[in-house]
């Protein structure tokens, strides 16, 4: 008969393969967070929506910032919701 031996008593000789994919890939997965970090995906200047763009061209876009009592920017909701007026 055969003895069967445990795996604990085998010869290591595939961990030195296994420690460089191991590195492989660790440096691939460096890189790839480094490059997703170079540039926004959606400039800052590019309007969000189509409606935005519709109003930019139509009425003039309206402040996306404006400063609050301290100087600190916050969001212009008010100038952004209230409704356009038509003029003829």
């Amino acid at each position: 008969m055969f003895a069967m031996r445990s795996v604990s008593n085998r010869p290591m000789r595939h961990m030195p393969h296994m420690k460089v994919a191991l590195m492989v890939a660790g440096a691939a997965g460096v890189l790839l967070i480094a490059a997703g970090c170079t540039k926004p995906l959606f400039p800052e200047s590019a309007p969000r929506t189509q409606f935005e763009k519709f109003d930019a061209m139509r009425t003039g876009a309206a402040p996306k910032d404006e400063p609050d009592v301290f100087g600190t920017p916050q969001p212009a909701l008010r100038a952004r919701l209230t409704p356009k007026t038509t003029e003829s």
